[in-house]
């Protein structure tokens, strides 16, 4: 019998849906395609694939093929992690970027080497079943023979093009006709679909040494770029060893460094030695303790995090129980505080989530980080270039800071949960920059700990953490609630869930013990849970 609370409900008309297939993605179509692949026999990772190279071309305004890319798979027995983040090209340094005070957003110097398209290959060669090129074929149909754009990826579209318009090629493929596509008009990208055929017949050789990656280059170059071809056919998506956190008698499991994931596992543990479950979900005294741990959480993101080959300790010892206390006894339960980094001992964004009837269970997230990104379109291609070498610092003495060869510190994080017997319990993520730990916590929080379904837990009004004491809330949540936390000297303001991207958009699949799933998708956002 199902443990989820299906009476629970928030603002929203969405209800979740079941299934012993699911798919649930940011824009419907992406979930089409995803689900198509289900019925003609392929598995999870199939479904994953298919809908993630679905999305660069139904929502580019969050992702593209120069996106960087994560995943944890299931496999139907273990968590597999995949960390397919590009890295800085080799002649990057310090000295490149000297008199600035921060690391470039737009152009050239803000990409590393994509790193999305190497994810689809190392999961299509260790899990899917279904060739590349039927994977790719939902994509290459949207973008030969066009899509509708929806209200509010127009209403991005726009604001990506007032910011982005001069950058190189971004105008010629996103504004074709001298301006973005309006609501409900027709968008066509037949140079992507181009490009996503020649990948999915090369497993990605043309995007990464081949005809593709010959096309990059030459326009890093003529625009005085160090991308190079050894940077791209030196590129590898790695397999990584998950870190976890035991909670509500299950464990919650994240990425490592270079992503923030831990952060989101860092306010789990100071949690747990609060008891947190005591308090409802939406009480001030709930939400108080959440605020306090999650700025101590991201106090130590903001100091330790990096790339993982280059951290001044393992991240495991951010982990530690004894650090976790410690850090939890900084927390005055009546009072918001304001912190600093601790000091442990030394020993824009597309998410989506699959799952099937054998058991596979997928997690995956792909991001241009900034909207577009860094603007720039390589001609003739349809490649939109992510602008993660944004990520790095430029303080010599952080360990994120900038050098070639590195990978940046990135935003973008799948997130994973598995129940007290080891078994897959929630595939979940929750895109939006800084925004995506902290709505990994709120999540696990409401399925895990109080055991509501998942769109409603993804229905609930949601907070963000901002700096200090200064915390940004959804307009959903009880003003008297909101009075008890300026007491305790929150600095609260309120926000429409609809009037920007500060609360994120979230994906989750729950698998129910009778053996099928329960899926949502985000209210905020034109997401769409499917089952079959």
């Amino acid at each position: 019998m199902s443990n989820l609370d299906y009476h629970v409900s928030y603002a929203s008309h969405r209800v979740p849906v079941m299934g012993r297939n699911a798919v649930a993605t940011s824009q419907p179509l992406a979930a089409q395609a995803g689900i198509r692949m289900l019925q003609q026999g392929g598995n999870a990772v199939d479904a994953a694939i298919a809908s993630a190279m679905a999305l660069t071309v139904l929502e580019p305004t969050g992702n593209g093929i120069g996106s960087d890319a994560f995943a944890i798979v299931w496999d139907g027995k273990q968590l597999h992690g995949l960390n397919a983040s590009g890295r800085a090209p080799a002649e990057w340094n310090l000295a490149r970027f000297a008199g600035l005070k921060t690391m470039p957003q737009t152009g050239w110097e803000a990409v590393t080497v994509p790193g999305a398209v190497s994810a689809w290959v190392a999961l299509a060669e260790r899990f899917a079943s279904l060739p590349l090129t039927t994977l790719a074929q939902p994509a290459i149909d949207y973008a030969r023979n066009g899509f509708p754009v929806s209200p509010l990826i127009a209403r991005l579209w726009q604001a990506g093009y007032n910011k982005l318009q001069q950058q190189p090629g971004f105008t010629e493929c996103f504004a074709p006709g001298g301006r973005p596509p309006r609501a409900g008009e027709l968008y066509r990208n037949p140079a992507q679909a181009a490009t996503l055929q020649k990948i999915a017949e090369t497993r990605g050789e043309a995007f990464y040494r081949g005809e593709l990656a010959q096309k990059i280059v030459a326009s890093a170059q003529q625009h005085g770029a160090a991308l190079s071809i050894a940077d791209l056919s030196n590129h590898r998506a790695d397999w990584v060893r998950l870190l976890s956190r035991p909670f509500a008698g299950g464990s919650v499991h994240e990425l490592p460094p270079n992503g923030q994931g831990i952060a989101t596992l860092i306010a789990i543990g100071i949690l747990e030695h609060w008891d947190i479950g005591r308090y409802p979900p939406d009480s001030a005294p709930c939400l108080h303790l959440c605020f306090e741990a999650m700025k101590l959480a991201l106090l130590d993101l903001e100091r330790y995090v990096g790339d993982d080959d280059r951290l001044a300790f393992p991240a495991e010892h951010l982990l530690s129980d004894e650090y976790l206390q410690q850090r939890a006894a900084l927390i005055d339960p009546d009072r918001a505080g304001d912190f600093t980094f601790g000091s442990p001992q030394q020993s824009g964004t597309v998410y989506l989530t699959t799952a099937d009837a054998s058991g596979m269970m997928v997690s995956f997230i792909q991001s241009n980080y900034m909207g577009f990104g860094s603007g720039v379109v390589v001609p003739g291609t349809g490649i939109s270039l992510q602008n993660r070498g944004n990520g790095f610092s430029l303080d010599p003495q952080h360990p994120n800071v900038v050098a070639g060869g590195k990978r940046p510190f990135t935003t973008i994080i799948p997130g994973f949960a598995l129940d007290a017997a080891g078994q897959p319990l929630m595939s979940f993520g929750v895109m939006g920059g800084t925004m995506q730990a902290q709505g990994h916590l709120q999540l696990a929080l409401r399925v895990m700990l109080h055991k509501q379904n998942p769109q409603a837990a993804i229905d609930a009004p949601r907070w963000r953490v901002v700096q200090g004491r200064e915390v940004m809330v959804e307009s959903g949540i009880d003003r008297n609630v909101l009075a008890t936390l300026r007491e305790m000297g929150h600095l609260i303001s309120v926000e429409d869930p609809l009037s920007g991207h500060n609360f994120g958009g979230a994906q989750a699949i729950v698998r129910d013990p009778q053996g099928f799933y329960v899926a949502g998708s985000e209210s905020r956002k034109d997401g769409q849970a499917l089952v079959c």
